[in-house]
């Protein structure tokens, strides 16, 4: 299931500044795959505003669109790390 593990061990091959990896690296902390998804940051609204973000970093969208992608998948932005809590 999504490990970020496997997408880091080809980091060095993409030419790309921007290359961005998601993943969840474990299962013990939830009861089922939604909610590990969920935990670590890695279910479609993550997914989409991690694209949103990059494409706002390049300035090919307003940082607005992300902000609003936030707002309206109700993620908190300043939690803790999810491998840290």
């Amino acid at each position: 299931d999504y490990m970020k593990l496997f997408a880091e061990q080809v980091r060095t091959y993409v030419p790309a500044d921007d290359y961005r990896v998601l993943g969840t690296d474990g299962f013990g902390r939830s009861d089922s795959r939604e909610n590990l998804r969920h935990h670590f940051e890695v279910d479609a609204s993550y997914v989409v505003v991690a694209a949103l973000g990059e494409l706002a970093k390049r300035g090919e969208i307003d940082k607005k669109v992300v902000a609003d992608a936030i707002a309206k998948f109700n993620i908190d932005a300043d939690k803790v790390n999810p491998r840290l809590a």
